[in-house]
């Protein structure tokens, strides 16, 4: 892919996150004075390599009115769908409408909003170097148990070679437009992104990505993507 291709991010932040035992979607849940998902857009958008991006929110979304973040990059919104790969697929075609095929995709979730520029740096430049795109991943560390109906363990399974899927994932926008309009088209469940390219018969790059590279889904993640954001601050005002 060439450098000279925009790259814009889509971020589906059209969920509510019932797991998370809030009244509201979790992407607006506060830290530090602001949402989790302004934090998001602030680590995407100040990255000078992204150009923009698109958020794709429930129709009736109204606290989207009472967000701010501090880049002058444009920002879409997009209306989401039934299910997340609907949400992604109406972000691509909007940003496909706006600007054709030659755009590469940075799909971010909305809860994560600790992610750092320099795995940024790593994920774009693995994307723009492999046709069929990139994502951040960590290797698995801990051993893996598999239960048996009565919640015990049935057996140990092999952790060689086994990633947790992270985001950004970047893709050429075609590659991924395509792949998700066939899971759509044949009903398929998928997990995240890199499953519709894989399954259109592409092998994304792994590209090792930081720990703090934080998911917020259940109560207790909140105090520690705070305890993190803390200490990545600290950090920078000590480089």
């Amino acid at each position: 892919m060439s450098v000279d291709i925009p790259v814009w991010a889509v971020i589906p932040a059209a969920g509510r996150g019932s797991r998370m035992q809030q009244d509201i979607p979790k992407q607006y849940l506060r830290f530090q004075g602001k949402s989790i998902l302004e934090h998001c857009l602030d680590r995407l958008l100040s990255h000078p390599a992204i150009d923009g991006a698109v958020i794709v929110l429930e129709a009736d979304d109204r606290r989207w009115e009472e967000i701010s973040y501090s880049s002058n990059k444009t920002v879409f919104i997009a209306d989401g769908g039934v299910e997340r790969q609907h949400s992604v697929y109406n972000g691509l075609t909007m940003l496909q409408f706006r600007y054709g095929n030659d755009v590469i995709v940075l799909v971010h979730d909305a809860v994560r909003p600790l992610v750092e520029h320099d795995d940024l740096d790593r994920v774009i430049a693995a994307a723009r170097a492999h046709t069929a795109g990139a994502i951040l991943a960590a290797p698995l560390n801990d051993t893996l148990k598999l239960q048996n109906e009565d919640l015990e363990i049935a057996r140990t399974l092999p952790r060689e070679g086994l990633w947790r899927a992270l985001t950004p994932q970047v893709f050429h926008l075609q590659v991924l437009l395509n792949a998700l309009r066939r899971v759509i088209d044949d009903e398929i469940a998928i997990t995240d992104d890199a499953q519709a390219v894989e399954l259109a018969g592409y092998s994304p790059a792994l590209v090792a990505g930081s720990g703090e590279n934080l998911k917020i889904t259940m109560p207790g993640d909140l105090a520690l993507a705070e305890r993190i954001w803390l200490n990545q601050r600290n950090q920078q005002d000590h480089e």
